[in-house]
């Protein structure tokens, strides 16, 4: 069993930058994969990053990349999201996700946290 805890969200005006955090407790975070999808009202969950267990290979969602940034520290127990160049579209829901064994993806992984609010003004 695992469990997720985002914190970092807020509220920010366009062009400025946040860094999620999403502290894992249980056991084996190294074993896991992990993740941040967004959720903004009215719209589809949107997968926005994803990184390897070793923390050492990662993947992004076209409008993030080169915005955003996924790290994981398998010391800390602890997956971060530097976002950056923020934009009024990315206003959502930010949920971490870990999936033991397999890329985290948009609805198919094993753990999710309650999600952290994130509004980006004009």
């Amino acid at each position: 069993q695992v469990q997720l805890v985002e914190s970092g969200g807020g509220l920010v005006q366009a062009g400025g930058s946040l860094r999620l955090s999403c502290a894992a407790s249980g056991r084996a975070f190294s074993d896991y994969y992990m993740g941040w999808l967004r959720q903004a009202p009215g719209k589809e969950r949107e997968l926005v990053a994803g990184i390897n267990a070793a923390g050492t290979n990662t993947y992004y969602g076209d409008s993030v990349k080169g915005r955003f940034t996924i790290s994981k520290d398998n010391t800390k127990n602890t997956l971060y999201l530097q976002m950056n160049r923020l934009k009024p579209e990315d206003t959502a829901v930010y949920y971490c996700a870990a999936r033991r064994g397999m890329i985290v993806t948009r609805n198919s992984n094993d753990y999710w946290g309650q999600g952290t609010k994130v509004t980006v003004s004009s």
